[in-house]
């Protein structure tokens, strides 16, 4: 049997019907207060892109910088590419998502593999001959 999604108590189908004043006092505070303060281009931008893409219209995929783009309900389903500094990572926006920020899941740093170290690295290394 197949868990069913719940956020805070509440099933998908019911946040999809929820109005976003209802909705937005559902998110923490940090959530609330990033989308009362407003919506910028950039996001409002991507937020049609997104309608759109649910629609069916849009055949490229959607690409974007903006990593502080709160998952919605009605944003579930989604596949957007998110730039982590260096490329565009896919994100398939789940359920589990909504509230989470985008760039949540795309990790920005890697893993520091350092090397061997070079000549003038310590005070001993001055006296190798370099050839």
């Amino acid at each position: 049997m197949v868990k069913e999604f719940l956020y805070r108590g509440i099933p998908k189908d019911e946040l999809d019907s929820l109005s976003l004043e209802k909705l937005f006092l559902l998110f923490n505070s940090r959530q609330r207060r990033s989308l009362t303060r407003g919506i910028n281009d950039g996001k409002r931008k991507l937020i049609e892109e997104i309608k759109s893409a649910k629609a069916g219209k849009v055949k490229n995929p959607i690409k974007t910088h903006v990593r502080d783009l709160i998952v919605l309900p009605y944003m579930v389903g989604v596949t957007v590419n998110v730039f982590s500094g260096k490329e565009f990572r896919p994100v398939a926006i789940t359920s589990e998502m909504i509230g989470h920020y985008l760039g949540e899941y795309v990790i920005t740093n890697k893993r520091v593999s350092h090397g061997a170290p070079g000549v003038g690295a310590s005070r001993s290394s001055l006296y190798v001959p370099l050839k």
